[in-house]
């Protein structure tokens, strides 16, 4: 089995055609050893501990597995079938034992403090450097100084964790592939455009129904919410999908055992107990230590201060569209499924233009080629079509090079499918390294889940993105140009790897800028039946409108953000409050609309208990003053030449995507931005500046 299995070739790109679910087992079981014999080897004493002696073939062993364990994850991802999945969770706990046994062990820590201590160190480049110090304090936080039986306990508890995680995952993605609601009258979809009923009716008729059948994919159900003229409809959309995988689900055929409530209290527990095992006060702490921000404290003081500027504007916001819905729409008390609704309407009302009309101008292939096109612009590369294995028919697979050489490749999965997890994400596949003078070039997977094309009258149409889909491509591949621009060659510091998790937004959210620049936009649409471009007028207009209701926008991301922070700061989870206390009483504090109280959104908040996100996710508004100021340094370049712009991005590219995180993230900003971060650009850009 060994020798045929896919699992094991390392040769070249991963054989997708090829693996299947009967290979985890013999190839993670492979691996496992193989990597264990290195640890062994390690293990016994060195005359003198050196890079090439210990470092190298440790990172070299462990590579191997981390791939082939990434593979596994990635299709259970995005092709979750009974099979992979009941592999997977058998798999998990060895593969999470191993990692954990490894950061506890004693004689490998003992080396790398040796080997900081050494002569040799002050020999090695700074991203060597860099790898040992993240490494010595990855041995600490990974409990390489605690006493046996408190690392026996510090195992066990990794190992429940990985697995109420993915129970967690699997239990959303379980519930949103359930659910489905059936409207049978043509007539109850008024208001609903053409495209969505067309998917509507496709998804029905391939289940043998009339009709039109909805789902609590995204690209399924927010439409409903944002254009849906019959109230109750939108309800029954907003009601399953605020209640998915929780104790008030409804129309769900297995609700209790899909509910994530217990899960969310054990994963808490689980990280509460972690952090007392390793000497810290709470689990905030333990999550800050390989980060940017200093302290919870500080992260808190951040987003408070984010609320206070907001929320005059928030105020502004609800109150315009409350009496926008009283007035014109004859909504007496905004409910939380009228709000998508009559925004909608405000901003079609003020600005005179609908989403929807904006959607038939950004046709999938012209907004790709209008994204490689900028890219090969701002970084001096070429993308072109390449050719791989894949995992799904609709995957395309592409190449980056510059001046002739391959610098990375990537998978681009775009569409939401039954077995696919929701949201968009940026994987790696495959890091940068070197060895001798070969190099191993990065390889990202770039996934969406955007509306597929539909076939309409036996004609088929591209899909249509709308121009929040838009930004959604452009931030994730700002995440794949941080991966595969990078000209480190050292894998634990190349890329994405070992770079500050609150950081590790800044190119993402830096992208999206370019989706509000008439330069850009103009060679990247196409209207779906003239192929005219987007008509200045109207792109004015949706200028105008880019700070709609951003005041409400930022002051929800803080709340998640507080609720995030304060759940893993001062609750206590063996205690008497419920999570739903925690929530309410951030929501009384910071909140100006206040959700129904049937609404369990912490049951598929899979960002903080499934992600990786856990005390983190305030890094998407922590990252976004970061991107927000150096895209002012591209805003004020352009202000002077084509030429101050073109060094603009050079300098970007050499002192923030290229050198991955071979050096602190603060370090990188301050190189290219000359002076430490502003919050100025971020209130500025987002209409919240006095």
């Amino acid at each position: 089995m060994t020798e045929q299995n896919p699992l094991l070739d390392f040769s070249g790109l991963p054989r997708f055609d090829a693996i299947k679910a009967e290979h985890v087992t013999p190839a993670i079981d492979t691996l496992l050893a193989q990597s264990r014999a290195v640890v062994s080897q390690l293990e016994a004493p060195q005359a003198q501990v050196s890079w090439d002696n210990f470092v190298a073939p440790l990172e070299q062993a462990t590579e191997l597995l981390g791939r082939a364990w990434g593979i596994v994850s990635h299709l259970n991802n995005v092709v979750d079938t009974p099979e992979l999945r009941a592999t997977y969770n058998e798999n998990q706990p060895k593969v999470t034992e191993f990692w954990t046994a490894l950061g506890q062990n004693e004689v490998l820590f003992a080396k790398y403090k040796a080997l900081r201590a050494s002569a040799e160190f002050a020999t090695l480049s700074p991203a060597r450097q860099r790898i040992i110090d993240n490494a010595v304090r990855d041995f600490r936080m990974g409990g390489a100084e605690l006493p046996a039986e408190q690392k026996e306990r510090y195992a066990e508890i990794q190992e429940q964790h990985a697995a109420v995680s993915t129970r967690f995952s699997e239990n959303v993605l379980d519930a949103t592939n359930d659910f489905k609601l059936l409207v049978a009258d043509e007539a109850d979809l008024a208001g609903v455009p053409a495209d969505v009923k067309a998917a509507a009716r496709a998804a029905a008729e391939k289940e043998g129904k009339a009709g039109y059948e909805f789902s609590l994919h995204f690209p399924s159900y927010f439409p409903l919410l944002q254009f849906a003229d019959k109230r109750e409809l939108r309800e029954a959309i907003y009601r399953a999908n605020a209640t998915k995988a929780s104790d008030q689900a409804e129309g769900f055929s297995k609700k209790d055992d899909w509910d994530n409530t217990a899960n969310i209290v054990t994963l808490l527990k689980l990280r509460d107990e972690e952090a007392k095992l390793l000497g810290y006060r709470n689990f905030a702490e333990v999550s800050l230590v390989p980060k940017m921000a200093q302290s919870p404290e500080q992260v808190i003081s951040f987003l408070e201060d984010l609320a206070q500027r907001a929320r005059p504007y928030a105020q502004q916001d609800l109150d315009e569209l409350k009496q926008f819905a009283r007035e014109e729409l004859g909504l007496d008390e905004l409910k939380a499924w009228d709000i998508p609704y009559a925004s909608e309407k405000l901003q079609e009302r003020r600005y005179a233009f609908s989403a929807q009309e904006v959607k038939q101008y950004f046709p999938e292939p012209k907004v790709v080629d209008g994204l490689f096109r900028l890219i090969q612009r701002l970084f001096n590369v070429d993308i072109k079509t390449d050719s791989a294995p894949v995992w799904h028919p609709d995957v395309r697979f592409f190449r980056i090079e510059r001046a002739g050489k391959l610098i990375g490749q990537f998978y681009l999965d775009l569409y939401a499918r039954a077995g696919k997890s929701g949201g968009a994400w940026m994987d790696d596949a495959r890091g940068r390294r070197a060895s001798g003078d070969k190099v191993q070039t990065p390889v990202a997977y770039l996934t969406c889940n955007f509306t597929e094309p539909a076939v309409v009258d036996g004609v088929a149409q591209p899909s249509l993105f709308t121009h929040d889909e838009v930004i959604t491509l452009f931030h994730e591949f700002g995440h794949g140009l941080h991966h595969m621009l990078t000209v480190v060659d050292e894998l634990g510091v190349s890329g994405i790897a070992g770079v500050e998790w609150d950081a590790v937004e800044l190119p993402s959210q830096f992208m999206e800028n370019f989706c509000w620049e008439w330069d850009v936009l103009e060679h990247m649409t196409a209207h779906a039946t003239t192929g005219e471009p987007l008509p200045r007028a109207l792109y004015d207009k949706m200028l105008a409108a880019k700070n709609f209701q951003s005041g409400l926008q930022t002051l929800r991301q803080v709340e998640f953000s507080l609720l995030d922070m304060h759940l893993h700061y001062d609750y206590d989870a063996n205690g008497s409050q419920s999570v739903q206390a925690v929530i309410d009483g951030v929501r009384q504090q910071f909140a100006l609309i206040i959700p129904p109280a049937f609404n369990r959104f912490q049951n598929s908040f899979g960002h903080i208990f499934a992600g990786g996100y856990a005390a983190g996710y305030y890094s998407y508004k922590w990252a976004e003053v970061l991107s927000a100021d150096v895209y002012a340094a591209f805003e004020e370049a352009q202000a002077i030449s084509p030429a101050a712009t073109a060094e603009t991005g050079k300098r970007y590219l050499e002192e923030i995507l290229s050198v991955g995180g071979s050096r602190p993230a603060l370090e990188s900003f301050t190189a290219f931005r000359g002076r430490e971060p502003s919050i100025d650009a971020l209130l500025r850009h987002s209409g919240m500046a006095a």
